[in-house]
């Protein structure tokens, strides 16, 4: 199987690592309370940006890319800027029964969200290589929301002292911080025509 990857599958993978490694991170820092692995967990996502960015560039400059680039794509995706920014808000404090729903909501969104591009990337790249607008937006968009994550970190507003506090409803916790995981969920799932630069 390795011998079928594509030097932008590489790049691919090494997106997943970084995913993987702030999911890893991120578990460290439940276990040890040290704000290290917050700031770690949150700067290897970008750094998966830049393997995702990197990726879909040599593809197109080795004109090389297959169906089998495109899944590992998705899945490193769904890792790196789906599963890590959601474990990160739940080490960073918001733990609830409601905090816990609108992040699965976030996942299942940019999960769903990849999916329907795979299945309509031929219709909306009109025999181009290259898709001319993102329905919805792109997953990695949740960079914007570990980098607030980052910003409670630095400001120690982790756990108790989360930024806006907390909300109880029957007797179940909301912190209305995560509100902006549903926003990033909602947006991924709509029908908004996003220019591909």
């Amino acid at each position: 199987m390795i011998r079928e990857f594509h030097l932008a599958d590489w790049f691919t993978l090494a997106n997943a690592v970084c995913g993987v490694g702030a999911l890893f991170s991120t578990m460290t820092y439940l276990q040890t309370q040290q704000v290290f692995h917050i700031y770690l967990a949150c700067a290897l996502v970008p750094v998966a940006l830049v393997f995702d960015v990197l990726d879909g560039r040599i593809a197109r400059w080795r004109q090389r890319s297959s169906a089998m680039g495109r899944e590992l794509d998705s899945l490193a995706d769904v890792i790196s800027f789906g599963v890590a920014p959601a474990a990160i808000a739940y080490a960073c404090g918001m733990q609830g029964l409601f905090d816990r729903i609108v992040l699965v909501f976030f996942v299942t969104c940019g999960v769903s969200r990849l999916a329907r591009y795979n299945v309509t990337a031929e219709e909306l790249s009109a025999g181009s290589d290259k898709v001319a607008y993102f329905e919805g937006t792109p997953i990695p968009t949740s960079l914007a929301l570990v980098a607030v994550l980052f910003a409670a970190a630095t400001q120690g507003a982790l756990g108790q002292q989360l930024w806006f506090g907390v909300i109880e409803i029957a007797g179940f916790r909301l912190h209305p911080l995560v509100l902006l995981y549903a926003v990033s969920g909602s947006l991924m799932i709509s029908r908004l025509r996003i220019p591909k630069i």
